[in-house]
């Protein structure tokens, strides 16, 4: 691949990249609350209640889930999302950068070359 090719490879993925400022790192799940308070009938029939967590994993294997609203989900969506589509696009980027280096080192390599 040429170098202007490699380039303009990079920057259409660098212009993908979602706002960074709405990423989350985590994953949601469903959760069912049961027993949350003795007076409940849907806790007391064994149903109990659906809930939305968001969890994340730290370094050292902690792991905190957070309890979301029902209108937060949407956007938590939007930004776990936006962090997988930033992460692939950085892996994309850094497969190309070493084509870039190589190209560039062949031009140098090439021009010393030269008579």
């Amino acid at each position: 691949m040429r170098r202007e090719h490699i380039f303009a490879a990079r920057q259409k993925l660098l212009d993908r990249l979602p706002v960074t400022a709405e990423i989350l790192r985590g994953s949601l799940l469903q959760r069912t609350i049961r027993n949350h308070a003795r007076s409940c009938a849907k806790c007391a029939s064994g149903e109990g209640h659906q809930l939305t967590v968001l969890t994340v994993s730290y370094p050292g294997g902690h792991t905190q889930q957070f309890s979301l609203r029902r209108e937060r989900i949407a956007e938590v969506r939007r930004w776990l999302r936006n962090y997988q589509e930033l992460k692939e696009a950085i892996e994309a980027i850094c497969e190309i950068k070493p084509r870039a280096s190589a190209s560039a080192r062949g031009t140098i390599e090439a021009q010393e070359q030269a008579p």
